[in-house]
């Protein structure tokens, strides 16, 4: 397949490989490293483009992966499903719900393909809950050799072990094997309320949901809460009509708006959140899972998001505030605090720690450099790490002190990849 330009959503990522391939299968995947190795060529591949980093960018062959639901195995027994690694989330979740099954935890965006999800750490929020790697039981991977490689905690467990938050660093997966639980509803709460009480009461509104996060805009005193639970209830169902003067007219359409105004008038806009913040979508709603953890996300925008211990919560929203307030005085976009369980895979931005994640976000094209340049400052001072999938400046030899798998991962690859196959400059700044 001839060469194709290729950006990230947010469009800040952009690449003319050498050549793309869709691949249909494992095999095709095999011969399209192989093909690279025997011409001197990195291979990447490539997802939907929902990282905002250059962790997806193909510089020599561009891999498409199959996502094709009809090879799909699901056993609704045991909730085990294997599914092709280019599949979207939002298919997947239609999929598993067909089938009476979901996944515990989920983002708030759904159009990443499994394989992105995995690779970047992409996770929900949730106290008792994990990112959604920590649901993987086994994957098919393709190796810089060519060859196919099926792994899972009793066959080649340390392969397995690494890869479920890989990178892209380790091969190109073709397969995933995930372990989902009986299709839930969710009861939403979505309420405003002031900041103060919402951080004075932070571990009982944490610990007492099974979902809780919130959203805080700059130069407000208010917080914008959701609390998600489970629940055997169908009702109150959120109308057609709630649902797109929520999602569409506020959430998208009235937002692009507010954003594009602050970006004319810049002065305006510590006034333009307060009026804004208060009015965010409110209410209450029961609703599939899927349908209640992902929004859709129209307003292009560009972010950075910190993983810090959850004990340091309140010093970390303190520093953010303060560097809100030095270097986001024309910034529409809210703040999102979300939480979650600590996990045991090497490269998880949760691993080994119950953690808070921070992110901060600018509309597309507004100057951001500042602001996030602040933000770093105060989350790696309480040993932050950032999320791979979005923007920061963390080198190897940074993030080496943060993460205690770090050398072992970094060695691992070595072995598996000696050619650096399977790299890009982004790799290789974060790798080493």
């Amino acid at each position: 397949m001839p060469a194709r330009s290729w950006r990230n959503w947010a469009g800040t990522q952009r690449t003319d490989p050498v050549r793309a391939v869709v691949a249909r299968g494992a095999g095709e995947v095999a011969d399209a490293v192989q093909a690279a190795a025997r011409d001197g060529l990195r291979v990447k591949a490539i997802g939907s483009g929902h990282s905002f980093s250059a962790i997806g960018v193909a510089d020599g062959v561009a891999v498409v992966v199959s996502g094709d639901p009809r090879d799909a195995r699901i056993d609704s027994a045991t909730g085990l499903v294997t599914v092709p690694a280019g599949i979207t989330l939002r298919r997947l979740n239609r999929l598993l719900w067909e089938h009476g099954l979901a996944l515990p935890n989920l983002g708030d965006i759904q159009e990443q393909t499994i394989a992105g999800a995995l690779a970047t750490g992409t996770h929900g929020t949730g106290a008792a809950e994990q990112c959604i790697a920590a649901q993987v039981r086994a994957l098919d991977i393709v190796l810089a050799d060519g060859s196919l490689v099926h792994c899972s905690p009793t066959e080649e467990p340390e392969l397995f072990s690494a890869a479920r938050v890989g990178l892209g660093a380790l091969g190109i997966l073709v397969n995933v094997t995930l372990q989902a639980v009986p299709a839930f509803r969710l009861h939403a709460v979505e309420q405003v309320l002031p900041l103060d009480e919402v951080l004075a009461e932070l571990d009982a509104y944490v610990d007492g949901n099974d979902h809780f996060e919130f959203y805080w805009f700059p130069h407000t005193d208010v917080a914008a809460t959701k609390r998600n639970n489970r629940t055997e209830a169908t009702a109150p169902r959120r109308g057609r009509l709630a649902a797109l003067v929520g999602d569409e007219l506020l959430g998208n359409v009235g937002f692009g708006l507010t954003c594009r105004i602050g970006e004319a008038l810049p002065s305006l806009v510590p006034r333009i959140n307060r009026f804004v913040a208060p009015r965010m979508s409110a209410g209450e709603y029961v609703d599939r899972s899927y349908e209640v953890f992902c929004s859709p996300r129209r307003v292009r925008f560009v972010e950075m998001e910190y993983a810090v211990p959850r004990a340091a919560v309140h010093e970390a929203i303190a520093g953010l505030r303060g560097a809100a307030e030095r270097h986001a005085r024309a910034v529409t976009f809210p703040v999102e605090v979300r939480f979650l369980g600590a996990d045991d895979i090497p490269l998880s931005t949760a691993s080994g720690r119950d953690t808070v994640y921070i992110a901060v976000h600018v509309h597309r094209g507004q100057p951001h450099e500042a602001y996030f340049g602040a933000v770093e400052s105060v989350m790696t001072a309480l040993h932050g790490r950032p999320h791979w999938g979005k923007l920061h400046t963390r080198t190897a030899a940074q993030l080496r002190t943060v993460y205690p798998g770090f050398d072992d991962f970094v060695a691992l690859r070595d072995r598996l990849d000696p050619e650096r196959r399977f790299t890009n400059p982004y790799l290789e700044r974060v790798l080493g």
